[in-house]
C-alpha cells in the first residue's frame, strides 16, 4: 500500500513515529514516508543523565560551542618545514610517536621498529642493534605527537630532520603538523626497516620535500584542505583508508605550481609519479586538517565531546574538549580485516596510529557511507559501510554540514563523539584502519575495521560525572 493510497483512505498521508535509534527508520525514509523522531531510549542501568556541571555550565551549550568551532575551522596547507625547526617543543634528541604517552619498554613491535628505523635514518645509529640500544638507554625523549600539535599515522614516528606539512586553521589561527606519506607496504610508519625504507625517506627529504615546498611558497593562499575533503567525500573517499580522489584533487591543486617552480624535469616527473601512485598520500593531510580543527575546539569547560582518539599499538587513548591534559586509556583492540597473501590475524599487532583523528573530526570511518568501495580494502559490504555511518549518528552531538554524504541525501557527517551518548547507548565508535605486523621490521600486513574500547569512554564519562 502506497502513501498515496493511505492518504486516499484516511484523508492524510502516513507518518511514522520512530522511537529509539534513528537508523531503524531509514528504510521508511527511503520510501519518502515522513518520520517523526522521538529521542528516547530505555534508561541505561546505572548511567546518570549528565546535564549541568557544578559550576553551572550547561553541557549541551558547551558541546554546541565545541561543534561550532570544529565546523567553522578552515585548515589550509600553508607551507612545509623541517620538524625540529617548526614543531613546537621538538629537539634533536626527541622522537614523536602516535597515541598516548608510552615508554620504550611498553612499546609494541611496529612502534619499536619505527623508532629504530628513525634513529638509523637520522644517523644516530649505524644499524638496528645500535638503534635498539640507544632507544632503551634513556638518551632519546619520546613524546606523543598530540602533545606537539602533530599527528602521525600508524607508529606515527616523527624524527627531527623529517619534512612536515604545516596546516593553518585560518578561522582560529592555530597550526597542526604531519609528515609526508610514504605509501603502503614496507614503510617506516608500519614499523618496517631496511635500506629501501631509508632510501625512500631520504628521497622524500631531498627531492619530494623541496619540490612541494617551492610550489607552496608560490601559492600565497595555500591549498584549502577542508574543501578537498568535502569534494573527496562526494567522489567515493572517506579520507582515512580511502584517499584516492583526495590525492588526485591535491595533485590537481598543486600541479601548476609544481610545474612553474620546477628546476629539473626528470625530478619533477618522479615527484608526480610518487604522489600519483600513492593513493594514501592525502591521508597525512586529512589527519593534520582534523587536528587543526579539533584543537581550536579544546578548552571548553563542561564539554563531553571527544577531541582526541589515538592509539600507540599498546594503549588506546581519548581526551575531552574540557579535559585537554588528561588521557583516558584502555588496551588497544585487535583489527578484524583483510590480510595480504601470506599473513593472518596471528601476525597482527593491536590497533595503532593517530589516524582516528579523522573519525574524531567527522569523517574517516564515520563517513564510510560515502565510500562503499572501501570495503574491498578493509572488509565488509557496502551496506555495512552505510550502517556504520548511520549508527555513529547515535553517539555524536551534531552533524558536520561542511562534510556531506550524497547517498544519505547529502546529510552532514556525524560530528562530536559525546561520551554521554556512548555511555547511554552502549554504542562504541567504529573505526577503519591499517594492520601492522606485530614484529619490528616487517611492515603492513592488511587493513580492517574494529570498535574503540569501552573502558576509556566509561572512564571519561565517570570523570565528567565528578564535575556534575
Amino acid at each position: 500500500m502506497t502513501n498515496k493510497t493511505i492518504a486516499d483512505l484516511f484523508g492524510q498521508p502516513l507518518s511514522v513515529v520512530n522511537v529509539g535509534l534513528s537508523s531503524m527508520a531509514q528504510s521508511v525514509r527511503d520510501q519518502k514516508v515522513p518520520v517523526v523522531e522521538v529521542d528516547w531510549r530505555p534508561p541505561a542501568g546505572g548511567v546518570p543523565q549528565l546535564r549541568m556541571t557544578k559550576t553551572g555550565v550547561d553541557i549541551d551549550d558547551a558541546n554546541e560551542e565545541v561543534c561550532r568551532r570544529i565546523k567553522q575551522a578552515r585548515p589550509v596547507l600553508a607551507g612545509m618545514g623541517i620538524a625540529r625547526d617548526v614543531i613546537p617543543g621538538m629537539h634533536d634528541r626527541m622522537l614523536l610517536h602516535a597515541g598516548p604517552p608510552i615508554a620504550w619498554d611498553r612499546m609494541c613491535g611496529p612502534q619499536r621498529g619505527a623508532v629504530m628505523g628513525a634513529l638509523i635514518y637520522e644517523g644516530l645509529a649505524a644499524d638496528e642493534r645500535e638503534a635498539e640500544k640507544i632507544a632503551a638507554s634513556g638518551q632519546i625523549e619520546f613524546s606523543p605527537c598530540h602533545h606537539h600539535h602533530t599527528v602521525g599515522p600508524m607508529a606515527g614516528i616523527v624524527s627531527p630532520r623529517m619534512p612536515v606539512f604545516i596546516l593553518e586553521n585560518k578561522a582560529f589561527g592555530n597550526k597542526a603538523f604531519a609528515t609526508q606519506n610514504e605509501g603502503l607496504g614496507k614503510v617506516l610508519r608500519y614499523g618496517a626497516m631496511g635500506p629501501e625504507v631509508y632510501a625512500r625517506l631520504k628521497w622524500m627529504e631531498t627531492d619530494l620535500y623541496p619540490a612541494l615546498d617551492r610550489a607552496l611558497q608560490s601559492m600565497p593562499d595555500g591549498i584549502d584542505i577542508k574543501s578537498l575533503i568535502a569534494q573527496a567525500l562526494h567522489m567515493g573517499d572517506e579520507c582515512h583508508n580511502r584517499n584516492r580522489a583526495a590525492t588526485s584533487l591535491f595533485l590537481r591543486a598543486i600541479g601548476p605550481a609544481l610545474a612553474r617552480t620546477n628546476t629539473e624535469n626528470e625530478r619533477l616527473a618522479k615527484v608526480i609519479e610518487f604522489i600519483d601512485r600513492n593513493d594514501h598520500f592525502f591521508l597525512n593531510l586529512s589527519m593534520a586538517a582534523g587536528k587543526a580543527a579539533l584543537e581550536a575546539a579544546e578548552g571548553v569547560e563542561g564539554s563531553s565531546v571527544v577531541t582526541v582518539m589515538a592509539r600507540n599499538g599498546t594503549d588506546f587513548g581519548i581526551r575531552l574538549a574540557s579535559m585537554t591534559d588528561r588521557w583516558f586509556t584502555a588496551p588497544a583492540g585487535m583489527v578484524q580485516g583483510l590480510y595480504f597473501p601470506g599473513f593472518t590475524e596471528k601476525d597482527a599487532n593491536p590497533d595503532i596510529g593517530d589516524s582516528t583523528i579523522t573519525e574524531t573530526a567527522g569523517y574517516g570511518g564515520f563517513a564510510m557511507a560515502a565510500a562503499p568501495a572501501i570495503t574491498q580494502f578493509v572488509g565488509g559490504t557496502p551496506q555495512m559501510a552505510v550502517q556504520a555511518t548511520l549508527e555513529m549518528y547515535e553517539i555524536t552531538f551534531g552533524e558536520h554540514e561542511g562534510f556531506t554524504i550524497p547517498s544519505l541525501n547529502f546529510r552532514g557527517t556525524p560530528l562530536g563523539i559525546d561520551v554521554r551518548r556512548v555511555a547511554e547507548t552502549g554504542i562504541l565508535p567504529r573505526l577503519n584502519t591499517g594492520i601492522a605486523h606485530k614484529d619490528p621490521g616487517v611492515g603492513m600486513v592488511g587493513a580492517g575495521i574494529l570498535r574503540a574500547p569501552e573502558k576509556c569512554f566509561r572512564d571519561a564519562f565517570a570523570a565528567l560525572g565528578t564535575l556534575c
